[in-house]
């Protein structure tokens, strides 16, 4: 069975059917859906908020949860390990998009596009109203979380000349190291050395809040944040804090506390953040990825092999 809130995705599922393999596309949680999770050995989707107690009682031959989304914070994980059904996430499909965004908020920010785009669709032309930009190149970016993405997103910053450090609890070799162009810090010398620090972490209980105020305090005033992971994993009142008092000079953040934020989130109004809706990860290349290797963790379980990118805390 196939879950998504984006038609993209459904209708790549659709082509990528593998032989022999029957597919429900079902709303989450409509009558359909729960007619279908009956009979449903595979669940596949965007579906990390569904997996709970309930869905294994619902879905009582599940062999698999894929999730084509990176992220399974809002997973159960427990109650999957009780059902003992493996989870699995994309693999990475979603790579190559949310390094890109990262990147693309990195030079939104350091150019000022949207206040550019701005001034001149209002009739402004250079004069009084030109901005202060910067450039990315001989910058140092701190990658804090160097996983899959966070070592894309290394490769494409040191493609426009900057230096990349990265902190990160599993610490890379050194010889894995050299070949990456990249070096270890600490987070609070990663956060004292670098000009734009990008986060790249998964959300979890050791990662909420993992930059908050004092950690903002930290960073040069002329430095700016880049968050394409989680909303929580930034302290989002004292980023607020530190975007106002000049603690540090900007931001670019695709994700929030809450998704979607109050209309009268206070981050709305000011001039020095750069904003999207999520959406760093979910390209029309990203979509045929996830379905692809999803098909692909589906027709390993059915063959009676592990299934690839099981979440690690139910890798054991």
């Amino acid at each position: 069975m196939f879950v998504t809130n984006f038609p993209d995705a459904a209708d790549v599922a659709r082509e990528m059917t593998p032989t022999g393999f029957g597919l429900a596309i079902v709303p989450a949680g409509s009558a359909e859906y729960h007619e279908a999770m009956a009979e449903a050995e595979y669940l596949v989707g965007f579906v990390a908020g569904l997996v709970d107690q309930e869905l294994f009682k619902t879905g009582p031959r599940l062999r698999l949860i894929q999730l084509l989304s990176a992220g399974y914070d809002e997973s159960d994980l427990g109650a999957a390990r009780t059902a003992g059904v493996p989870v699995c996430n994309n693999g990475g499909a979603n790579s190559v998009a949310v390094s890109e965004h990262a990147v693309l908020l990195m030079l939104a920010v350091q150019r000022q596009l949207v206040r550019q785009h701005l001034s001149v669709a209002a009739g402004n032309w250079r004069g009084n109203q030109t901005p202060r930009v910067h450039e990315v190149r001989e910058k140092t970016l701190g990658i804090v979380g160097l996983g899959t993405i966070g070592k894309k997103t290394a490769r494409l910053a040191q493609a426009f000349g900057m230096r990349v450090i990265y902190y990160d609890i599993s610490r890379l070799p050194e010889d894995q190291e050299d070949l990456l162009n990249v070096r270890f810090r600490l987070l609070r010398e990663l956060l004292k050395e670098a000009d734009i620090v990008s986060v790249h972490t998964p959300l979890n209980d050791s990662t909420r809040h993992l930059i908050g105020a004092d950690e903002l305090a930290h960073m040069k005033p002329s430095a700016i944040l880049v968050n394409t992971a989680r909303g929580p994993v930034v302290d989002e009142a004292a980023l607020h804090k530190a975007l106002t008092d000049g603690t540090i000079r900007a931001a670019g953040l695709d994700v929030f506390d809450q998704e979607p934020p109050q209309p009268d989130n206070p981050l709305f109004i000011l001039d020095n953040v750069i904003l999207t809706a999520h959406l760093a990860g979910p390209t029309f290349e990203s979509n045929t990825a996830r379905v692809r290797n999803a098909f692909d963790n589906v027709q390993r379980v059915a063959r009676g092999e592990t299934p690839l990118w099981v979440v690690p805390e139910l890798a054991d």
